[in-house]
């Protein structure tokens, strides 16, 4: 039996964008002639896979059939939450649908993730598919780079989760990592039986509720319409809430590949750092008296830059009227200007410049200093930058 893939289509993307009205979820947001809900689809194309079921909503419909078509994809089903009620009512209702069988494994992608070498990832779920049964559910970990407090975690005994981590400080993430602990992808393989009876067993309201929702659904055009009486009864809670932490039968898949789920500018920025050989253009370079800079994409209000700052070069002291920045050090140690604090930065080291800080980058050193940009905002523009001070004269 083949592997029916569930891509989970309603995250918000508010972490990008905390401040703005409108926000551009993440899943949608065009990095370069490519989403990251498109990459999904891509991947769900391997031989391995039965048609997708897509989980979303209302708001989010169009752009999901847009790129459903964009990607050839023929055979689909959409299933359509009247309210948000997290990532537990989500799946569950979308494993309750009718042509979906019994002992069918069903493995729950998130729409806005970034996976690498897929092959690895196709060849661990398939390796896994018999061991699946009607009570236990199969989690992905990543093997940790770096010690992050944007990841949750999970420490295994004999590849069973023994314990789960929320989101820890970096310090605690380094003694989590020293005892073989995986960041939590967020992606759950397990099946249709199983997902019923672990409900059942730990969250009846939920159970009982996404049941009625489903059976009341109206099916139109490869599209559940679920019934929004019954869905908005369902307790709101994440799956790893509801289930997760309750079940003792979980099982680890870990996973030594590229993964990210781009939720800061600090991660698309690195990812930029990673491909910006498939985004340089030479006439996207601008030299100036302290360096030169890159624009690498120009995308929906957000530019993504590469700044290249000589030894002893130094930038103005400068502040924005519409823009924020994220700047993540990828060579060399600069001096960092952020108001009234001075501070000498590291590769791999980022900060945030809020909108109308005064900051400024010097480079006192022999070596070349170079910066990954992500400016946000609204206009994004050399015009939008005052200067305090500048050794070259700029200052009118």
């Amino acid at each position: 039996m083949k592997i029916r893939p569930v891509i989970l289509c309603g995250g918000a993307g508010t972490r990008l964008w905390p401040k703005a009205k409108k926000h551009q979820a993440k899943q949608f947001i065009d990095f370069g002639n490519w989403t990251l809900l498109g990459k999904t689809l891509e991947r769900v194309k391997a031989s391995i896979y039965d048609a997708p079921i897509i989980s979303t909503n209302a708001k989010y419909l169009r752009q999901v059939k847009q790129h459903l078509k964009k990607h050839k994809i023929r055979k689909f089903k959409i299933v359509l939450e009247p309210a948000k009620r997290n990532t537990a009512p989500a799946i569950l209702s979308t494993a309750l649908i009718k042509d979906i069988p019994n002992e069918q494994p069903l493995i729950f992608l998130a729409a806005d993730h970034l996976i690498e070498k897929v092959g690895l990832f196709n060849k661990a779920i398939k390796k896994n598919q018999k061991k699946l049964t009607q009570n236990n559910i199969f989690i992905f970990g990543i093997k940790p780079k770096m010690p992050s407090s944007e990841f949750g975690y999970f420490l295994t005994r004999n590849n069973k989760v023994s314990k789960f981590v929320e989101k820890p400080k970096e310090a605690k993430a380094k003694q989590i990592i020293s005892k073989k602990g995986y960041w939590n992808s967020g992606m759950f393989y397990l099946r249709k039986d199983s997902i019923i009876n672990n409900f059942k067993k730990y969250q009846p309201n939920i159970y009982r509720n996404c049941n009625k929702a489903v059976t009341k659904a109206k099916y139109k055009s490869n599209v559940y319409y679920l019934n929004k009486q019954a869905f908005t009864k369902a307790t709101a809670k994440s799956f790893d809430y509801a289930i997760l932490e309750k079940t003792k039968d979980i099982n680890a898949i870990k996973l030594d590949i590229p993964w990210s789920d781009l939720g800061s500018w600090k991660e698309i920025c690195k990812m930029y750092g990673r491909n910006k050989r498939q985004y340089f253009k030479k006439k996207n370079v601008f030299h100036r008296p302290w360096g030169s800079y890159v624009n690498l994409f120009n995308g929906k209000e957000f530019l993504i830059k590469e700044l290249y700052v000589k030894p002893k070069g130094i930038l103005s002291l400068q502040k924005h009227h519409h823009r924020a920045e994220h700047w993540v050090v990828t060579h060399g140690k600069p001096k960092i200007t952020l108001n009234k604090k001075y501070f000498i930065m590291k590769p791999d080291e980022t900060i945030f410049i809020p909108l109308g800080s005064i900051h400024r980058i010097e480079n006192p050193y022999k070596k070349p200093v170079k910066i990954i940009e992500a400016q946000v905002g609204s206009i994004l523009k050399e015009t939008d930058i005052v200067r305090y001070q500048d050794i070259y004269g700029r200052v009118k």
